[in-house]
């Protein structure tokens, strides 16, 4: 079981001191994918980072600007392109002069008129300094950022680990109040669990994700989040000793108790375990894998 962390003291608008160097402002835009709303988190003191400004919102970006009054925005920093992340990081890049750091993403549009299972893309966001990759710092007055490449949730997802506080801003890669999605094409589920491990072996002491409360007990709420991967594919494996068969075929068995309107939601979730366990060679498939195509053990 996910020891899930979903209680959070807030206002939206206000702007909370939660450790000594981070300042968080959530903007209003509570929903099935963001929680309680985008937390933006307000890095150092006199010369700051902004990460995550969120949604293009005009009242969050005034709360934005109102929390570092008399200060200098220096950096604007992104986890990734969803439009609950990096809208808002152009219109306070034009109040502030800072530049923008992040990953841009290339051929991925997952519009596709299917089940909606993110907040949708900024397919617009371009970043002024990339960290592809990671190893990039970004620093300040007493504060010091570094871009951990994890890909999974979204290709170009960036954490950025916070040194002064050995703590990390895990974006949507982990998040307290939920699991993770992760939908092909964007979204890659061996990517995925091997960026759980690289952020594991990191020791962090906290993590602030975009949406909901910190995480404080690191490393055992990571091992659940990777046990919990594991007992879906688990299962997979298990329906398919019965024989082939397709994802539509295999979801009503699988999530026999959970409502049926979920059920394409996790078709598309069980399409990217699909394509982690062909690659991982314990799955043959009849043909490229994909919704239609025919699975049966290898």
């Amino acid at each position: 079981m996910i020891p899930y962390v979903r209680q959070i003291a807030f206002e939206y608008g206000r702007c909370d001191q939660v450790s000594p160097l981070i300042r968080r402002v959530i903007a209003n835009n509570p929903g099935p994918f963001t929680f309680v709303g985008t937390g933006t988190y307000i890095v150092g003191r006199g010369e700051v980072a902004v990460i995550d400004p969120g949604p293009d919102d005009p009242a969050h970006l005034e709360a934005i600007l109102a929390a570092t009054a008399g200060e200098k925005i220096a950096q604007i920093v992104i986890t990734h392109h969803h439009s609950d992340h990096s809208p808002l990081a152009a219109p306070l890049k034009a109040k502030t002069g800072a530049p923008i750091w992040g990953c841009a993403v290339a051929g991925h549009d997952e519009d596709d008129g299917g089940v909606k299972m993110e907040a949708g893309h900024d397919l617009a966001f371009q970043p002024d300094i990339s960290v592809c990759g990671g190893g990039a710092e970004i620093s300040g007055p007493g504060w010091t950022l570094e871009a951990i490449a994890t890909p999974g949730h979204t290709s170009n997802h960036i954490c950025y680990a916070l040194r002064e506080e050995n703590c990390l801003f895990s974006g949507d890669h982990i998040m307290g109040w939920s699991t993770t999605v992760i939908t092909p094409p964007d979204g890659d589920m061996t990517d995925y669990l091997e960026s759980l491990e690289r952020i594991k072996a990191r020791g962090f002491s906290t993590l602030w994700p975009t949406h909901g409360p910190p995480i404080r007990e690191v490393g055992p709420f990571i091992d659940a989040y990777i046990a919990h991967r594991q007992e879906r594919v688990d299962q997979i494996l298990g329906a398919l000793q019965s024989g082939p068969a397709k994802i539509r075929e295999l979801v009503p068995r699988l999530y026999a108790d959970v409502d049926s309107k979920l059920w394409p939601a996790a078709s598309r979730s069980m399409l990217a375990a699909m394509i982690h366990l062909v690659r991982k060679g314990q799955l043959a498939a009849d043909g490229e894998p994909g919704p239609e195509t025919t699975y049966r053990l290898a």
